[in-house]
């Protein structure tokens, strides 16, 4: 289960999310997110590059749960 103040925001920029949850790593470049997009916020990116929000939204929370279950 997902704990609400662990959970990534659609406002949050991509740096930020980078920063505090390393895992989430491969999920940026499995869905083609450059580093000059760091800056913006998820989205932002996800509209202009014509992503589903929930499928990167699902993704990275699955990446950071999985992190976290790894870490225990």
């Amino acid at each position: 289960m997902f704990r609400f103040d662990q959970l990534i925001r659609s406002s949050m920029t991509i740096r930020e999310i980078r920063t505090q949850y390393p895992a989430t790593a491969a999920i940026f470049e499995q869905f083609g997110f450059r580093n000059s997009c760091d800056d913006c916020s998820l989205e932002t990116v996800v509209r202009k590059q014509g992503l589903s929000r929930a499928d990167v939204m699902d993704a990275l929370q699955l990446a950071i749960s999985n992190g976290d279950a790894n870490n225990e």
